[in-house]
């Protein structure tokens, strides 16, 4: 066997170090990337009012389309919820954008995360596939992309059009309130859940109004006038998730 002199065996002892040192300052850089800032004068949510509602499945479409989300994958699910009276009554559920997100604290690689405005997030790349979120998840929101997305999307274009890229196989993916949206628009000047262009797509497409996308900080939000108008209720509350989505819950309409 050839032996290494000892200056070689430096300059390859250098080398390890130094490339140890670059992938370590890039994991820190792309940590601080994927990580919002300390604060943020918005905190975003969402108001579904079942009395509206007629379970069309616009939203789920629209998400599909503007999500680009495989068609066996839903972020936004169309739940029949039993009935009030003799009208069937339907429960959408997205993400619910948790203040206590159990899918964030046991990540163990931080893809999950919660930015400033209380948005639940994914970062793809980072993500290892482990499912732990899925599991933790009380509301069934995430989904895992068994397989590669190659084929066309059926909801586009009459739903719209794919607006962020197809994640890879092997991630777990999400409702994102549409925050691609959301951050186009403040960048541009349009409020979200006033423009639509800065909205959620599944509120703009929704055809009966029977969704509300607001700033809990603003006290003229929609939002905020809906929650303070009616009582309402949110998903799994005895858990502590502190959820982002309210719902007004159906009541029965007595005839005259």
């Amino acid at each position: 066997m050839k032996l290494q002199s000892p200056e070689r065996r430096n300059f390859l002892k250098a080398l390890a170090v130094s490339v140890a040192a670059l992938i370590s300052l890039g994991f820190k850089r792309k940590r601080l990337s994927s990580e919002p800032d300390d604060s943020s004068p918005y905190q975003w949510a969402m108001v579904i009012d079942q009395n509206k509602c007629t379970g069309c499945g616009y939203c789920t479409l629209a998400c599909q389309a503007h999500n680009d989300v495989p068609p066996e994958i839903h972020w936004n699910r169309v739940i029949k919820a039993g009935q009030v009276g003799d009208r069937e009554v339907f429960l959408t559920r997205p993400c619910m954008h948790c203040d206590h997100a159990p899918c964030v604290s046991v990540c163990p690689v931080k893809a999950s995360y919660k930015r400033a405005d209380g948005i639940v997030m994914m970062d793809y790349d980072r993500c290892i596939g482990c499912r732990y979120c899925e599991v933790a998840c009380p509301y069934g929101a995430r989904a895992f992309n068994w397989k590669a997305f190659t084929e066309e999307n059926p909801a586009v274009p009459e739903w719209g059009q794919p607006e962020i890229p197809r994640r890879p196989r092997g991630v777990v993916e999400k409702c994102s309130f549409c925050a691609h949206r959301i951050d186009r628009g403040l960048a541009m000047g349009w409020k979200p859940g006033v423009a639509p262009e800065a909205t959620p797509a599944c509120v703009v497409e929704c055809p009966v109004g029977a969704r509300i996308f607001g700033d809990l900080n603003d006290p003229q939000s929609e939002v905020n006038h809906y929650l303070a108008a009616h009582p309402h209720f949110r998903l799994r509350e005895d858990m502590g998730t502190e959820p982002r989505v309210y719902y007004l819950p159906a009541q029965w309409e007595e005839e005259t």
